[in-house]
């Protein structure tokens, strides 16, 4: 499958391969069945970003010319498009004619929310979860061999096993009242003084996310976010077609005293923030910061959106005071998640909230999901209430801590000159700068080939930026794997240096070097 490419043109890349190949199969070049390259091959083929490819594919598929199977590949549908071009057909009976029955065009029927949905970074992302052959740093997940298994191995024996049908019932919408009690208790032991009927369980955080823009925003409301920021958040505040307003970050985390200009000229419907360890700098927001920013909400009269997926896990010092646990007048929406810290298949997070916003968000989970996972509420209280998080905690904060400094280390080896980054003082991440001049999306490529992969830094920009800037999590692999890694990630970089400064201008590390 030959394709060409003109920089040259105004129009992207993507669509230029997905007009080709669409060509190809229109034309029968790519009869069905025709298995595609994967993504990163073709990628690397062509000399660009693998999420180009991803891009042309969706659109491939969206017009129903390709589809992917799990462990077969990307595949020409049997009916295809090229379908359409066969000749009229003549009734035997009546001796009329008439054109075969067109494919459906469900490109046509999508709505521009639809369109505002698809995220290629986190598809991407998740997609990499069973390539065994790469070394992902992209994902962001707790690592597998911490996983308490024989635990809850245990404790499912017990909730299926005890005849008790109510752990396999419905259950109300707000969650599981034993778990929402626990965790009003658990939270009230680090500061966040709330009662069970402020505690909603939910399917993630990430539909905590979603839920609260269903509520809060309509088209081109404004909302206040730090600029780094999570893309999982970046995409669900563009797909309910909110105008984003950024605020740059420093080590001490959000540019409070930026800010007031903004409130004051938008009044936005709110303002998301991850101060501790956020996602993907690392920052922890100082406490001066943290109160600066609670005395805008409460003089602007704005909620915030307190996201802390990774407070526990902090590596140094003592747990840091979250904005809820500082909040006097009831401006903060709480989010937390166990994903993060303890089993992210489960998908269970919570959300804190005054009654009347947790009413609201009921309603709307009612509409997609009705409730969390009773089965999986159940035995997450029976784990909880057993005594069996806190102890976790602690091992995975270990664990994790000698992760990160294996990070480190490696890149302090390994590292060409003008390679930077961050040491956070807890979380999942390093959050790194490129050496001048070059990109983030050229170095995935380059990466791709000695099978590492990242993401890059543009996924954390609403607007534009980062393109320099890439993002690392050190919790998933063994050492070894991170020490491999790193050491592929910056072969990659020092080859791109060398292709772009003379010769001998570049001290390249010893990547022959045995790893320790």
């Amino acid at each position: 499958m030959e394709l060409h490419l003109d920089r040259s043109l105004k129009t992207p890349l993507y669509l230029q391969i997905r007009s080709q190949i669409r060509q190809l199969i229109l034309s029968n070049a790519l009869p069905p069945g025709f298995r595609l390259p994967p993504e990163r091959k073709l990628a690397v083929s062509l000399g660009v970003n693998r999420t180009t490819i991803v891009n042309a594919y969706h659109e491939l598929e969206a017009d129903g010319l390709i589809q992917s199977h799990v462990g077969k590949g990307t595949i020409v549908n049997s009916h295809s498009e090229h379908d359409s071009i066969s000749p009229l057909i003549i009734d035997s009976n009546s001796g009329l004619q008439h054109s075969p029955v067109q494919p459906m065009s469900w490109q046509n029927f999508y709505t521009r929310q639809s369109e505002r949905m698809y995220n290629p970074v986190l598809a991407s992302i998740l997609t990499e979860i069973g390539e065994e052959d790469q070394i992902s740093f992209a994902l962001g997940s707790p690592a597998g061999e911490y996983y308490p298994l024989e635990e809850f191995s245990r404790i499912g024996h017990k909730v299926m096993s005890s005849g008790n049908w109510l752990a396999f019932e419905y259950g109300p919408t707000i969650g599981h009242y034993p778990l929402r009690q626990y965790l009003a208790e658990w939270l009230s032991q680090r500061g966040i003084q709330t009662q069970a009927e402020k505690v909603m369980i939910l399917s993630g955080s990430q539909q905590g996310l979603d839920l609260l823009a269903k509520i809060f925003l309509e088209p081109g409301d404004y909302i206040v976010m730090e600029e780094p920021s999570f893309l999982g958040a970046i995409g669900v505040f563009k797909a309910a077609g909110a105008r984003i307003l950024t605020v740059p970050t420093d080590q001490e985390g959000i540019r409070t005293d930026l800010m007031e200009q903004i409130l004051s000229r938008h009044r936005p419907k709110f303002i998301y923030t991850i101060p501790t360890f956020q996602n993907p700098s690392g920052y922890k927001m100082s406490l001066p910061r943290r109160q600066e920013l609670l005395k805008l909400a409460y003089q602007y009269h704005i909620p915030i959106v307190e996201d802390d997926p990774y407070s526990e896990l902090y590596y140094e010092g003592e747990l840091s005071p979250s904005l809820r646990s500082l909040d006097k007048h009831g401006h903060v929406i709480y989010l937390g998640t166990f994903s993060k810290i303890l089993l992210p298949g489960l998908r269970l997070g919570w959300c804190v909230a005054p009654p009347s916003v947790l009413e609201h968000l009921s309603l709307a989970k009612q509409h997609v999901d009705l409730h969390t996972s009773t089965t999986t509420q159940w035995m997450m209280t029976e784990f909880c209430c057993q005594g069996l998080l806190n102890p976790h905690l602690q091992k995975v904060r270990n664990h994790y801590r000698i992760k990160r400094d294996t990070m480190v280390s490696a890149l302090t080896k390994f590292a060409p000159p003008g390679l930077t980054w961050s040491v956070p003082e807890g979380g999942y991440y390093l959050w790194c700068e490129l050496p001048p001049g070059m990109k983030a999306s050229a170095l995935l490529t380059k990466a791709a080939v000695k099978k590492v992969t990242f993401v890059p830094g543009n996924a954390f920009y609403a607007n534009s930026g980062g393109t320099d800037r890439i993002r690392l999590c050190f919790t998933r692999h063994p050492e070894a794997t991170i020490l491999e890694g790193i050491r592929r990630l910056c072969e990659a970089i020092t080859e791109m240096l060398i292709q772009t400064h003379p010769e001998g201008t570049i001290n390249r590390p010893r990547f022959s070097e045995p790893l320790s």
